[in-house]
């Protein structure tokens, strides 16, 4: 590492809240995949496909059916929102 990026260098708890309360990431997810991320959602039909939206640090936002509902609910929390496939 050369000394300029070791100055520059993230702590573990930096890296940790990086994005924080500025970027959320929507992603599609399935039925099967929900119960982690949603406690206490209903039980869906396997094979169930919905759109959900996380903050920077993993906690679950918001969960819908469609990728524009995703998009709208990070723009009304004015978070930059990012896609992961």
């Amino acid at each position: 590492m050369t000394e300029n990026m070791e100055k520059n260098a993230l702590t573990e708890t930096q890296f940790a809240h990086l994005g924080e309360g500025v970027i959320a990431y929507m992603r599609e997810i399935g039925a099967e995949e929900l119960m982690g991320s949603f406690p206490g959602i209903p039980d869906l039909k396997p094979g169930t496909r919905l759109w959900a939206l996380f903050a920077a640090n993993g906690q679950p936002i918001l969960l819908t059916d469609a990728r524009a509902g995703a998009l709208a609910g990070a723009l009304e929390n004015d978070l930059t929102p990012v896609s992961l496939h």
